[in-house]
């Protein structure tokens, strides 16, 4: 039987491979430590999974601050693309780099099913 990273792996390389516009995905302990990733080459892993967590936390204080509930999701949109933070459970999230075109709706759909895997998971 496979480890939970190598489940969490093969949740992330099946959500890229089913959604043309994610271009790389990870999950993100809420610590900001990378648990699983398929991203693109070059990239680095430990500036990724620090910048997701200082997203989420300013995040949540936000949407705590404001009586927003409880944080869902984060958008960064730039003029290249989107990156996306869904929470995967309590204890980590997914994060998604999308390309300029992406249908955000599939990507954000395909996302919520990855994130479910992974919170079983986590």
């Amino acid at each position: 039987m496979a480890s939970r990273a190598e489940q969490m792996q093969q949740v992330l390389r099946n959500f890229r491979s089913n959604t043309p516009e994610v271009e790389g995905a990870a999950v993100v302990s809420v610590d900001g430590l990378i648990l699983a990733s398929v991203l693109p080459q070059g990239t680095d892993e430990d500036r990724v999974s620090a910048m997701a967590a200082a997203l989420l936390s300013l995040g949540e204080r936000t949407s705590a601050e404001l009586q927003r509930g409880t944080l869902e999701q984060v958008y960064v949109r730039g003029s290249s693309g989107y990156i996306i933070l869904m929470q995967a459970g309590p204890e980590a999230v997914l994060e998604t780099i999308a390309g300029s075109q992406a249908k955000l709706g599939m990507v954000l759909l395909d996302m919520k099913r990855a994130a479910q895997e992974i919170a079983r998971l986590v």
